[in-house]
């Protein structure tokens, strides 16, 4: 009769830690969910650009073709940062002046090294793939405005205008610290 008791018992206790395991998934998406509302809402406050993929399959983050980001980066009137997360060893065309160069596994405890979380990040890498993560994590680091430019160095127009013609007229900001 004791013997079932404990059984018993030991069955309640699995249960339980399971329940308590699920409550702790959940929170974590429902923090999720919140903090990917709230980015949205800044996005929506500040007039800035999202897309209906970003609302309807809930993306944290989003994906800019490489010429949408260049008219960016070349528009003196908009404030953002840039960050290069291409690994030490990626030696691009020619370096992204003003860029913000954190290699993505050093990102995880350099990130305070970018300074707001609110102002709008372009984040590159060698093929547009490490910036995919790099956004993500960012974004559960609590930025709020991340933007993936997709294709990374590989498609960046900068680097093509740089090895074929003059300079642009229009000299990219430096945002970095």
């Amino acid at each position: 009769m004791e013997v079932k008791i404990f059984e018993m018992l030991n069955l309640i206790n699995s249960r339980l830690d399971n329940i308590e395991k699920n409550i702790a998934r959940i929170d974590e998406k429902l923090e999720f969910s919140i903090q990917l509302q709230r980015n949205h809402l800044i996005r929506t406050k500040n007039k800035e650009e999202i897309t209906d993929e970003m609302i309807l399959y809930g993306r944290p983050y989003n994906d800019l073709s490489p010429d949408q980001a260049y008219k960016i980066f070349n528009n003196a009137n908009l404030d953002y940062i840039f960050l290069d997360v291409s690994a030490k060893n990626f030696n691009p065309i020619s370096p992204i002046e003003g860029a913000i160069e954190i290699p993505f596994d050093e990102l995880e405890r350099r990130y305070s090294e970018i300074y707001s979380k609110t102002t709008p990040i372009l984040i590159i890498s060698a093929e547009g793939v490490t910036s995919i993560r790099a956004s993500e994590l960012l974004i559960k680091k609590g930025f709020f405005n991340v933007n993936n430019i997709s294709g990374g160095h590989k498609f960046w127009p900068g680097h093509k205008r740089n090895n074929t013609s003059a300079p642009s007229d229009t000299p990219p900001r430096n945002m970095a610290v």
